[in-house]
C-alpha cells in the first residue's frame, strides 16, 4: 500500500507554512504536485529530500516529523519531501511511467526529474549539505553513502551510527548494493555514477558542486516506526556538526 499522498502533502504544507517555508510547485503529477519548500537564511542552504522511491515511505514521514519538531527552524533550508508523488501513491519504486527517478538525473526523461534538476540548477548557491532519505529491501541493518568533496571527517560517520544504534546496527555485509565499504554500513562513494548514464540525485548534486552528501538507507523489512526514527536520528546527528560542515 502506498502513502496517502494527498493527506501527507496537505499536512506537510500546513506545517511548513507555520515554520516560515515558502512553496514552489515544480510540476504537476496525477497524484499531486511535486513541490519544494524553501526557507531563507544566511549563506547557502542545506537541502533534504525524500520520497524518491514510492515503496520507501519512511523518508517522507521522517521529513514531516523533523519539520514538526522544529529541526529546520534555524538557517536556510530546502525541503523536497515527496519527489515521486505517483510512486508514493501507488507504493511502487518507479513513477507512473515505470521509470526509476533516481537514475534519470543525466538524461532527464521524466517530467519530475526535468523540473527538479532545473530548479536545483537555478538556485543562487549550491547547497552546502545534501541529505537523502531512502530504504533498502535487501538489508537487515542501517547504512549510508557519503560523497565528500571537502575535508574527510570520520567522526561524522561515527556520530550517525551512534545516533541510529537504538533502532538498527550498521548493515553487516562486507559489500552493500555492489559497493565496497569503508567500515560496516559506511559507503564512501566517489562523485561518479556507478553507471555512466544513470545519474542519481546525489551524483547530480556533487556535479553541481555540493561539497557533502549523505544518503541514508533503513531496512524496509523492519517496523516502519523504527525506520522513521532512524532517519530522524541520522539527520539530527549531522545537524550536530552544523557549525563545522
Amino acid at each position: 500500500m502506498g502513502l496517502e499522498i494527498g493527506a501527507f502533502l496537505g499536512e506537510f504544507g500546513v506545517q511548513a507554512g507555520r515554520r516560515g517555508f515558502v512553496p514552489r510547485v515544480l510540476c504537476g503529477t496525477p497524484a499531486g504536485p511535486l513541490t519544494v519548500w524553501e526557507r531563507a537564511g544566511e549563506g547557502p542552504a542545506a537541502y533534504l529530500s525524500a520520497g524518491m522511491h514510492g515503496d520507501e515511505p519512511a523518508g517522507p514521514l521522517a521529513a514531516l516529523e523533523l519539520l514538526k519538531a522544529g529541526h529546520f527552524d534555524e538557517g536556510a533550508w530546502l525541503l523536497c519531501p515527496a519527489l515521486n508523488p505517483t510512486g508514493l501513491a501507488a507504493g511502487t519504486r518507479d513513477n507512473a511511467e515505470g521509470i526509476d527517478l533516481n537514475r534519470d538525473y543525466l538524461n532527464r526523461r521524466t517530467s519530475e526529474v526535468k523540473a527538479h534538476a532545473a530548479w536545483l540548477e537555478s538556485l543562487p548557491a549550491v547547497p552546502r549539505l545534501f541529505q537523502s532519505l531512502h530504504e533498502d529491501w535487501e538489508t537487515s541493518g542501517f547504512y549510508f553513502y557519503e560523497i565528500n568533496l571537502a575535508e574527510d571527517r570520520p567522526e561524522r560517520a561515527a556520530g550517525i551510527f551512534e545516533a541510529v544504534a537504538p533502532w538498527f546496527p550498521p548493515e553487516p555485509s562486507p559489500r552493500i548494493d555492489g559497493h565496497d565499504i569503508r567500515e560496516a554500513g559506511w559507503i564512501y562513494h566517489p562523485a561518479e555514477a556507478d553507471l555512466p548514464d544513470d545519474w542519481p540525485e546525489a551524483i547530480f548534486l556533487a556535479k553541481l558542486g555540493c561539497p557533502l552528501s549523505f544518503t541514508y538507507e533503513t531496512p524496509s523489512a523492519k517496523e516502519l516506526a523504527a525506520r522513521v526514527a532512524a532517519h530522524v536520528a541520522a539527520v539530527r546527528a549531522v545537524g550536530a556538526f552544523h557549525g563545522s560542515l
